[in-house]
């Protein structure tokens, strides 16, 4: 499985479960999700060895709830935010510099890329502006990638639009990781 994560921060932002493309400039990936409904709550008594008393009632205590959200954002903590058009305007000036530096420093080849497509990029981003919901990653971090959500045509289906030189990407292996003892293996007697 590879995660990606952002350069600046080191959130999560997406994995490679999903729908990935590159967007028509080359600066960006286009993350296909879904939206999903989950239960989360407490686990009854009676599922752990309690014994429910005549006092609670038929559902034996059991307090849940449901969310409802897009996968993405749900399952890799994403915080939504919000900006106006001049605030989002400076905030993508600056990271846009950032992005860059860290290019020259890290991967100067990618440079003259990100310099000749990153502004074809921002300008189908600004023009589309008022559809999107922004979202950074779970340490919310100013300084971080925000990544933009929008629906499809059919105005159903979600997709995250991320800047594919912010990420970086990790690759988690969960052979690898029982291998080395992170994580126990459930063939090992206790």
């Amino acid at each position: 499985m590879l995660i990606y994560k952002d350069i600046i921060t080191g959130d999560e932002m997406f994995s490679d479960i999903y729908k990935i493309k590159e967007t028509e400039s080359g600066c960006c990936f286009e993350v296909e999700g879904k939206v999903v409904k989950r239960t989360e709550g407490d686990i009854p008594d009676s599922l752990i060895g309690g014994n429910a008393s005549s006092e609670v009632g038929e559902d034996g205590d059991l307090q849940s709830t449901t969310i409802s959200g897009v996968d993405i954002v749900l399952n890799h903590k994403l915080q939504e935010t919000g900006f106006q058009k001049e605030t989002y305007t400076l905030y993508l000036k600056k990271y846009m510099k950032t992005i860059k530096e860290k290019l020259g420093e890290e991967k100067p080849e990618r440079v003259n890329d990100f310099v000749k497509n990153a502004p074809q990029a921002c300008k189908a981003i600004m023009a589309n502006f008022k559809n999107y919901q922004f979202f950074t990653g779970e340490s919310m971090n100013p300084d971080g990638m925000v990544a933009l959500l929008d629906y499809r045509e059919d105005g159903i289906t979600p997709y995250m639009i991320f800047f594919k030189d912010g990420l970086e990407i990790e690759k988690c292996c969960c052979v690898c990781a029982v291998k080395s003892g992170k994580i126990p293996n459930p063939k090992n007697k206790f």
